[in-house]
């Protein structure tokens, strides 16, 4: 198997999300809001995707020992440092999450619920919990679930297709089909900030971080059809939870009449 085959296999998901009719309910700063508001949520998961895989493919711990493959620590390092201390738009260090939060401020959405649910994760010392305890909408619950249940299990390969699959491959493509959306609907509105992140993601992730990710699924799985196995599954599940998500921010939208 290959991670060509992979790509073959979640076709159907991935033209699902890049078709979503969620772009085209985006009509108003409030819609706009609401997206960030629970976009948000995918954003910070993600860097905890990120750092299980450095967890798993690099020495975090002293002592210091070198890790078995240099070719999948090299490509995650390289990844983190992007992700975790990139250059925002006003020339300052912040990892992506940073850059969103403070994109989501720029432009009047509201930060208080990712906050406050990242206050209550450390409070908890749990994420199941803190998920659960959450007044999150279910399916936003189930993205963030699905995400910690990858990285609880522990495989290293299953985690690299949630990361790669479920997120680096799918990005430039979908954050370009977002950014368009933006684009023409809020030509009055400072979206700076906004326009930076995503353009930022899209030129990081379809000239560098996808294809590392790719390369770094070749090595994980290597020869190993179970492995590959797994990771298509997994693959499949992401994108899954990914559609989950992008429905529960559609009926959010159209519910916010009903609720004025």
């Amino acid at each position: 198997m290959s991670t060509l085959e992979i790509n073959q296999a979640i076709q159907p998901q991935k033209e699902i999300l890049l078709q979503h009719s969620l772009y085209n309910k985006i009509k108003t700063v409030e819609d706009l809001h609401v997206f960030l508001e629970n976009h948000v949520f995918a954003v910070w998961d993600f860097m905890s995707l990120l750092k299980a895989l450095q967890q798993k493919l690099t020495c975090t711990t002293t002592p210091w020992f070198a890790s078995k493959n240099p070719e999948t620590r090299y490509l995650i390092n390289e990844i983190v440092l992007a992700e975790e201390s990139d250059v925002a738009l006003d020339g300052s260090r912040k990892s992506h999450y940073e850059m969103y939060l403070s994109a989501m401020e720029s432009c009047g959405a509201d930060t208080s619920a990712i906050k406050r649910f990242i206050d209550d994760v450390l409070a908890l010392k749990n994420v199941f919990v803190g998920i659960r305890h959450s007044h999150l909408h279910p399916d936003v619950k189930a993205f963030l679930e699905f995400t910690f249940r990858v990285i609880e299990e522990g495989k290293a390969h299953k985690i690299a297709a949630a990361f790669t699959f479920g997120r680096e491959d799918l990005i430039p493509d979908m954050f370009t089909q977002i950014l368009k959306n933006f684009q023409r609907q809020f030509p009055e509105t400072d979206l700076s900030e906004l326009v930076y992140y995503f353009e930022r993601h899209i030129e990081l992730d379809a000239d560098e971080h996808g294809p590392m990710a790719m390369k770094m699924i070749d090595e994980l799985c290597g020869q190993d059809e179970i492995k590959w196995r797994e990771s298509e599954e997994i693959s499949i599940e992401a994108l899954e939870k990914r559609i989950g998500l992008w429905n529960a921010i559609e009926e959010q939208i159209l519910m916010k009449p009903e609720l004025a």
